[in-house]
């Protein structure tokens, strides 16, 4: 078993964060985050490398495109018992990312005000966070995949007792994932599905 030696976290429920952020860094687990994450963690006084340094690649277009990168992916997606990816991985410097943490931009908060704007709604469609969470639970038999803050402490717990988790831990938390993403798409589908193109301001002269 392979211990977790890197994770990448970006949330947007930060509740219980610095506690778990803290526990991984003293057992020796590199963090990488974005944005407000990183912050509140370096604010925290604890160690943390923020992705656009990992990746070599600055976050852009206004925070569109953080994550989406080969070096994020194939981080995550590389299964660590194939010896064709492994020689991938060093052929193109690709570093395992072990555990993610991370939720989702909160869309259907921001669709519950009455006066949402079809541009705010756009905007908050998140779309590398499930990216990440569907790599990630695609390849569960390697990566721990974490959407709910009430699973840090039994993450914790088997990381301190063997340095990983359990492979039924990980599949466990990779069904979630499924159950997370398929929710939050089909919650956008809805309320997009209720847009009035004809009278909505967001068309109009546009083309």
């Amino acid at each position: 078993m392979n211990k977790i030696t890197r994770a990448l976290i970006s949330l947007t429920d930060k509740s219980g964060i610095e506690g778990f952020a803290r526990e991984l860094a003293d057992l020796g687990v590199e963090l990488l985050s974005t944005g407000g994450t990183a912050k509140k963690i370096r604010e925290a006084g604890i160690p943390v490398k923020d992705v656009s340094e990992f990746t070599g690649f600055p976050e852009m277009l206004d925070g569109r495109v953080k994550t989406l990168h080969p070096k994020v992916h194939g981080g995550i997606l590389n299964q660590r018992d194939n010896v064709e990816h492994q020689k991938q991985c060093v052929e193109h410097d690709l570093k395992p990312i072990d555990l993610i943490a991370v939720n989702l931009y909160a869309f259907e908060k921001t669709v519950a005000d009455p006066n949402c704007s079809l541009a705010d709604a756009i905007e908050n469609i998140d779309i590398g966070g499930p990216t990440m969470l569907r790599a990630s639970a695609k390849n569960f038999h390697d990566v721990t995949v974490i959407v709910d803050p009430a699973d840090y402490p039994q993450v914790l717990k088997e990381i301190k007792e063997q340095g990983n988790t359990t492979l039924k831990t990980r599949f466990r938390l990779a069904a979630k994932v499924f159950a997370l993403t398929s929710k939050y798409d089909t919650a956008i589908s809805a309320w997009l599905d209720k847009v009035d193109v004809e009278s909505n301001p967001y068309f109009a002269g546009k083309e």
